[in-house]
Protein backbone atom coordinates (compact mmCIF):
# COMPACT_ATOMS: atom_id res chain seq x y z
CA UNK A 1 0.00 0.00 0.00
CA UNK A 2 1.17 3.42 -0.72
CA UNK A 3 2.41 5.34 2.58
CA UNK A 4 0.62 8.82 2.67
CA UNK A 5 4.22 10.09 4.17
CA UNK A 6 5.85 10.09 0.60
CA UNK A 7 3.35 12.58 -0.67
CA UNK A 8 4.54 15.00 1.21
CA UNK A 9 8.30 13.93 1.42
CA UNK A 10 10.19 17.05 -0.10
CA UNK A 11 13.15 15.43 -1.43
CA UNK A 12 10.58 14.02 -4.02
CA UNK A 13 10.51 15.51 -7.41
CA UNK A 14 6.61 16.29 -8.16
CA UNK A 15 6.15 14.11 -11.10
CA UNK A 16 6.86 10.83 -8.01
CA UNK A 17 5.05 12.97 -5.74
CA UNK A 18 2.01 13.29 -7.78
CA UNK A 19 2.25 9.42 -9.08
CA UNK A 20 2.56 8.34 -5.28
CA UNK A 21 -0.63 10.69 -4.57
CA UNK A 22 -2.90 8.45 -7.82
CA UNK A 23 -1.67 5.33 -6.48
CA UNK A 24 -2.96 6.33 -3.29
CA UNK A 25 -6.28 7.46 -4.62
CA UNK A 26 -6.30 4.56 -6.71
CA UNK A 27 -6.03 2.10 -4.19
CA UNK A 28 -8.41 3.64 -2.16
CA UNK A 29 -10.98 3.86 -4.71
CA UNK A 30 -11.29 7.30 -4.32
CA UNK A 31 -10.85 7.88 -8.42
CA UNK A 32 -10.55 5.45 -10.49
CA UNK A 33 -8.02 4.82 -13.56
CA UNK A 34 -10.12 6.05 -16.84
CA UNK A 35 -11.04 9.34 -14.79
CA UNK A 36 -7.16 10.39 -14.30
CA UNK A 37 -6.68 9.04 -18.12
CA UNK A 38 -9.63 11.47 -19.30
CA UNK A 39 -7.98 14.49 -17.70
CA UNK A 40 -4.48 13.88 -17.78
CA UNK A 41 -5.60 13.69 -21.97
CA UNK A 42 -7.51 16.98 -21.47
CA UNK A 43 -5.05 18.78 -20.00
CA UNK A 44 -2.30 17.60 -22.90
CA UNK A 45 -4.62 18.05 -25.96
CA UNK A 46 -7.67 20.45 -25.32
CA UNK A 47 -6.76 22.69 -22.36
CA UNK A 48 -3.17 24.61 -22.25
CA UNK A 49 -1.28 26.75 -23.47
CA UNK A 50 -1.66 25.62 -27.06
CA UNK A 51 -4.90 27.12 -27.35
CA UNK A 52 -3.77 30.25 -26.16
CA UNK A 53 -1.31 30.67 -29.08
CA UNK A 54 -3.70 29.91 -31.61
CA UNK A 55 -5.90 32.65 -30.19
CA UNK A 56 -2.80 34.71 -30.86
CA UNK A 57 -1.46 33.88 -33.91
CA UNK A 58 -5.19 34.35 -35.10
CA UNK A 59 -5.10 38.06 -33.72
CA UNK A 60 -1.62 38.24 -35.84
CA UNK A 61 -3.14 37.11 -38.72
CA UNK A 62 -6.73 38.53 -39.01
CA UNK A 63 -7.02 42.39 -38.01
CA UNK A 64 -10.50 41.66 -37.65
CA UNK A 65 -10.38 39.19 -35.33
CA UNK A 66 -8.27 41.06 -33.52
CA UNK A 67 -10.41 44.34 -33.08
CA UNK A 68 -13.18 41.57 -31.78
CA UNK A 69 -10.76 40.10 -29.47
CA UNK A 70 -9.62 43.60 -27.70
CA UNK A 71 -13.25 44.40 -28.18
CA UNK A 72 -14.88 41.13 -26.38
CA UNK A 73 -11.85 38.67 -24.97
CA UNK A 74 -14.62 36.11 -23.94
CA UNK A 75 -16.79 35.93 -26.58
CA UNK A 76 -13.95 36.45 -29.46
CA UNK A 77 -11.91 33.11 -27.70
CA UNK A 78 -15.28 31.02 -27.55
CA UNK A 79 -15.64 30.84 -30.87
CA UNK A 80 -12.23 29.21 -31.77
CA UNK A 81 -13.99 26.52 -29.08
CA UNK A 82 -12.17 27.76 -26.06
CA UNK A 83 -14.70 28.32 -22.89
CA UNK A 84 -15.31 27.01 -19.58
CA UNK A 85 -14.37 26.77 -16.07
CA UNK A 86 -11.94 29.98 -15.26
CA UNK A 87 -12.82 31.45 -18.54
CA UNK A 88 -15.79 32.94 -17.95
CA UNK A 89 -14.82 36.67 -18.26
CA UNK A 90 -11.51 36.85 -20.13
CA UNK A 91 -9.88 40.41 -21.07
CA UNK A 92 -6.96 40.59 -23.52
CA UNK A 93 -4.46 43.05 -23.06
CA UNK A 94 -2.32 43.69 -26.02
CA UNK A 95 1.18 44.48 -25.78
CA UNK A 96 2.60 47.09 -28.22
CA UNK A 97 6.28 49.39 -28.51
CA UNK A 98 5.25 51.67 -26.00
CA UNK A 99 3.12 49.31 -23.82
CA UNK A 100 3.69 46.19 -22.18
CA UNK A 101 1.46 44.32 -19.67
CA UNK A 102 2.21 41.55 -17.09
CA UNK A 103 -0.32 39.71 -15.17
CA UNK A 104 -0.50 38.59 -11.26
CA UNK A 105 -3.04 37.14 -9.25
CA UNK A 106 -2.26 38.31 -5.79
CA UNK A 107 -4.68 36.81 -3.55
CA UNK A 108 -4.60 33.34 -5.07
CA UNK A 109 -3.82 31.83 -8.77
CA UNK A 110 -7.12 32.89 -10.98
CA UNK A 111 -5.65 32.21 -14.22
CA UNK A 112 -7.65 31.28 -17.72
CA UNK A 113 -7.47 27.50 -17.78
CA UNK A 114 -9.36 27.15 -21.38
CA UNK A 115 -6.28 29.40 -23.18
CA UNK A 116 -3.57 28.76 -20.81
CA UNK A 117 -3.98 25.24 -18.75
CA UNK A 118 -3.15 24.95 -15.31
CA UNK A 119 -1.19 27.72 -13.44
CA UNK A 120 2.66 27.21 -13.20
CA UNK A 121 4.04 26.80 -9.58
CA UNK A 122 5.52 30.36 -10.13
CA UNK A 123 2.76 32.10 -10.90
CA UNK A 124 1.19 30.52 -7.37
CA UNK A 125 4.46 31.78 -5.53
CA UNK A 126 3.95 34.71 -2.94
CA UNK A 127 7.31 35.90 -4.01
CA UNK A 128 5.99 36.34 -7.61
CA UNK A 129 2.64 37.68 -6.30
CA UNK A 130 4.06 40.40 -4.51
CA UNK A 131 7.30 41.43 -6.11
CA UNK A 132 5.64 41.86 -9.74
CA UNK A 133 3.63 44.32 -8.14
CA UNK A 134 6.39 46.26 -6.19
CA UNK A 135 8.96 46.32 -8.70
CA UNK A 136 7.84 44.87 -12.03
CA UNK A 137 10.57 46.27 -13.94
CA UNK A 138 13.09 44.11 -11.89
CA UNK A 139 10.95 40.91 -11.98
CA UNK A 140 10.55 41.43 -15.55
CA UNK A 141 14.67 41.38 -16.02
CA UNK A 142 14.91 38.32 -13.87
CA UNK A 143 12.74 36.44 -16.82
CA UNK A 144 15.15 38.70 -19.58
CA UNK A 145 12.67 41.01 -20.27
CA UNK A 146 14.08 44.46 -20.72
CA UNK A 147 12.00 47.38 -21.66
CA UNK A 148 13.41 50.57 -21.98
CA UNK A 149 12.55 53.64 -19.79
CA UNK A 150 9.93 54.81 -22.68
CA UNK A 151 8.07 51.33 -22.26
CA UNK A 152 4.96 52.01 -19.82
CA UNK A 153 4.53 48.75 -18.02
CA UNK A 154 0.38 48.00 -16.64
CA UNK A 155 0.44 44.97 -14.03
CA UNK A 156 -2.91 43.52 -13.96
CA UNK A 157 -4.13 41.80 -11.19
CA UNK A 158 -6.64 38.66 -12.44
CA UNK A 159 -9.34 37.89 -10.06
CA UNK A 160 -12.29 35.21 -9.72
CA UNK A 161 -14.35 37.84 -11.45
CA UNK A 162 -11.88 38.40 -14.65
CA UNK A 163 -8.84 36.68 -15.89
CA UNK A 164 -6.46 38.04 -18.19
CA UNK A 165 -4.39 37.10 -21.83
CA UNK A 166 -2.07 39.18 -22.93
CA UNK A 167 -2.23 39.61 -26.45
CA UNK A 168 2.30 39.60 -27.25
CA UNK A 169 3.85 41.90 -29.55
CA UNK A 170 4.45 40.07 -33.16
CA UNK A 171 7.88 39.25 -33.49
CA UNK A 172 9.94 40.84 -36.75
CA UNK A 173 10.36 38.75 -39.75
CA UNK A 174 7.13 36.61 -39.22
CA UNK A 175 5.27 38.63 -42.04
CA UNK A 176 5.34 35.12 -44.28
CA UNK A 177 4.46 32.30 -41.83
CA UNK A 178 1.18 30.66 -41.87
CA UNK A 179 -0.66 30.76 -38.52
CA UNK A 180 0.01 27.41 -37.71
CA UNK A 181 3.67 28.42 -37.63
CA UNK A 182 3.27 31.31 -35.81
CA UNK A 183 1.24 29.72 -32.97
CA UNK A 184 4.18 27.59 -32.27
CA UNK A 185 6.27 30.54 -31.61
CA UNK A 186 4.38 31.49 -29.15
CA UNK A 187 4.58 30.70 -25.30
CA UNK A 188 2.69 30.45 -22.04
CA UNK A 189 4.90 33.00 -20.34
CA UNK A 190 4.75 35.79 -23.13
CA UNK A 191 0.96 35.14 -22.64
CA UNK A 192 1.39 35.82 -18.77
CA UNK A 193 3.37 39.07 -20.20
CA UNK A 194 6.61 37.86 -18.14
CA UNK A 195 8.68 37.30 -21.69
CA UNK A 196 8.53 38.24 -24.73
CA UNK A 197 7.76 36.15 -28.62
CA UNK A 198 11.05 35.30 -29.79
CA UNK A 199 11.72 35.89 -33.36
CA UNK A 200 12.50 33.09 -35.24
Amino acid sequence: MTDLRQTADPTLSPALRVEALESLLLERGLVDSATVETFIRTYETAVGPMNGAKVVAKAWSDPEYRQWLLEDGTAAIASLGFKGPQGEHMVVLENSPTVHNVVVCTLCSCYPWPVLGLPPSWYKDPAYRSRVVKEPRAVLAEWGTELGPDVELRVYDSSSEVRYLVLPERPPGTESMSEEELAALVTRDAMVGVRKVAAP
